[in-house]
This record gives structure tokens, C-alpha cells and sequence, in this order.
């Protein structure tokens, strides 16, 4: 009979319940994962409770008021508070998000759940370890590979090519796309997942780009490439609003194409 046990710290406790001195007029309840990997502890859910009427409108900024007045031990990522940079992608009510451009209004009031990006290594709290995802982005060589000499002034391009990239160039590879996959949670060592393959895409189709062919070689594995079912996670939790399930299928496409 085969038996099957969880990690050690896979089960997450109850933790902390921090209270304000004075009961706020309108209050919000936040419930967040915490993890320090140097207790040597199982993680846990700190419930926090914040003044909405001395708050800004966002997810992130009752964190950093957490982190301000009530818990400076509180670790998560941030950085531009404007859905640009992409370093507050957290889990905020069950799905991928960035916490800049989360409403708190959103949730009416109801407590708010917040995790790291699922099915990847904690660092601390909310952060979570994106090494092997920058590996994978790194590993598409995300820049412009040309043979023809290099023009005196610029690469030109027409505006029909230029329109071609939109959609495509505005990803932040906050990652929200990759760990809301499946594939990509089971399949993370090998699959390249969403954002990359997006980004890989993008330079597929640039008309300045002279190395199509190396490109297509790379990505031509049953696990680099193959593993998405089209489920369309990816495009659902977008804080941009791209689609790369449909860069997924364009590459497939482009793989048939050339071997037909």
C-alpha cells in the first residue's frame, strides 16, 4: 500500500491575531501567510486588522501599513506601486494579482487572503524564489540576433510589424501567468511556462530578428514547449491583460509550419 506524506511544513498554522487599540469606525481584516525559514517552524496565518479611514485604496498599501505600524517583520516585494514593475505578483483572495493595483474595495469589506504565488519556494512571507523563472527567461536569449551588419542609426521597422508586437511586449514577468499554470506547478524544471513562452514569441515574430530558426530549435522539446492544455489560467489572472495561451498556440503553429 502506498502512503503518502506531505512535506514537514506544507501544513500551515494559526498564528497571530493583531488587534488595533481602538475598534476603527471602518475596518478591513487581513489574513497573510507568514514563513520565516529561520525558526526552523511551520508557516502560519497572521490576521491583521487596518483603519481603512487612515489607509490608501490599495492591497499594497494596507501591507505596507502593516509592515509601517503594526509588524515590521512583515517581508513582501514592492517596488513602483504603479502595475509597472511587477514585484508585488502575490495570491490576494485566491488569485494571482499585483497588490499596487488591488482594490480594497473590491472585496467589500470581507476578509482578504493573501499568499505568495503558489506552487513555488518561499523565501520569507511573500516572497517567493523566482530564480529558476528568471533561469527560463534567460534561457530564450530575450534580445535582438542579427547577421546583417549593424545599421548607422536604428533597425528599421514597419508600423504593420510594429503593430504585431502589442500585446506581447507589455508583460512585467510578475510571474502571475506561470503560477497559475498546472503545467507550469508540475512541470516547472522543464516547462518553460506562459510568461516566457510569451516572451519567446515576441521574438519570433520581430521582423528584426534574424535567428527565427535557432529559436524555433530551442523551443522544439515535449517539455519546453508542449505542455500547455489551453486552460486559459493565464490570460484570466493578467494584471495586463495580455493572452499568452494564444503566443503559446502561435508557436505551435509556426512549428507546424516549417515542417510542412
Amino acid at each position: 500500500m502506498v502512503e503518502l506524506r506531505l512535506p514537514k511544513n506544507s501544513k500551515i498554522g494559526k498564528g497571530q491575531v493583531w488587534q488595533l487599540p481602538t475598534e476603527p469606525k471602518h475596518k478591513q481584516t487581513i489574513k497573510v501567510y507568514r514563513f520565516n525559514p529561520e525558526n526552523d517552524q511551520n508557516p502560519t496565518w497572521d490576521n491583521y486588522t487596518i483603519d481603512l479611514d487612515d489607509c490608501g485604496p490599495m492591497v499594497l498599501d494596507a501591507l505596507i501599513k502593516i509592515k509601517n505600524e503594526i509588524d515590521p517583520t512583515l517581508s513582501f516585494r514592492r517596488s513602483c506601486r504603479e502595475g509597472v514593475c511587477g514585484s508585488c505578483a502575490m495570491n490576494i483572495g485566491g488569485r494571482n494579482t499585483l497588490a499596487c493595483t488591488k482594490g480594497l474595495d473590491e472585496f467589500k469589506g470581507k476578509p482578504i487572503v493573501i499568499s505568495p504565488l503558489p506552487h513555488m519556494p518561499v523565501v520569507r512571507d511573500l516572497v517567493p524564489d523566482l530564480s529558476n523563472f528568471y533561469a527560463q527567461y534567460a534561457s530564450i536569449e530575450p534580445w535582438l540576433q542579427t547577421t546583417t551588419p549593424t545599421p548607422q542609426q536604428e533597425w528599421k521597422q514597419s508600423p504593420e510589424d510594429r503593430d504585431k508586437l502589442d500585446g506581447l511586449y507589455e508583460c512585467i514577468l510578475c510571474a502571475s501567468c506561470s503560477t497559475s499554470c498546472p503545467s507550469y506547478w508540475w512541470n516547472g524544471d522543464r516547462y518553460l511556462g506562459p510568461a516566457v513562452l510569451l516572451q519567446a514569441y515576441r521574438w519570433l515574430i520581430d521582423s528584426r530578428d534574424e535567428a527565427t530558426g535557432e529559436r524555433l530549435d530551442e523551443l522544439e522539446d515535449p517539455f519546453r514547449l508542449y505542455r500547455c492544455h489551453t486552460i486559459m489560467n493565464c490570460a484570466n489572472v493578467c494584471p495586463k491583460g495580455l493572452n499568452p495561451a494564444k503566443a503559446i498556440a502561435e508557436i505551435k503553429s509556426m512549428m507546424v509550419g516549417r515542417a510542412v
